[in-house]
């Protein structure tokens, strides 16, 4: 293995579960996150070499990851959705009060349009409004505006 595929390697290794973490914000079936999982290695492998560490990996996996994430949220929209045949275990439904709350939660979540699920998925996550701004690519002003009113939508939705 070569030094770049190492330094991938590595890479991919240290945030795998900010990957998956993205791809299951934007999924609830196992093999749709899945595919989504692979989109972005071969995305993140493809513009690798031209990461100049002006900004955190993370901060350009996230990136990365939104955009893929994104981009075939808009290409389902065009598509026939298809229902599977068979399913083994819903992973999704636990019966504790907890994942029942964390449920509500992503439904509501789902609701939002694409991008405001980008932003409110790295808000989840811990990410700075700086950084958050710094991956979606909008002002830290647009940033705490935009929060504001995804909460809001979000607390409207639970009263209905």
């Amino acid at each position: 293995m070569d030094n770049i595929e190492a330094k991938f390697t590595a890479m991919v290794k240290e945030y795998s579960k900010t990957i998956y973490t993205v791809c299951y914000f934007f999924s609830n079936d196992k093999d749709e996150v899945n595919d989504l999982f692979q989109e972005i290695l071969i995305n993140l492998w493809r513009g690798f070499p031209n990461f100049r560490s002006e900004s955190s990996p993370k901060t350009w996996i996230y990136r990365v990851s939104l955009n893929t994430c994104c981009n075939a949220e808009r290409k389902k929209s065009h598509t026939v959705s298809t229902v599977p045949l068979l399913v083994d275990i819903d992973l999704y439904n636990d019966d504790d009060e907890h994942s029942n709350q964390i449920q509500m939660l992503y439904e509501r979540i789902n609701r939002l349009d694409v991008f405001d699920r980008a932003i409110i998925l790295l808000w989840l996550e811990n990410m700075s409004y700086r950084d958050i701004a710094n991956v979606v690519g909008i002002s830290l002003q647009n940033v705490t505006t935009r929060l504001f009113r995804i909460k809001e939508q979000l607390k409207k939705m639970s009263n209905h």
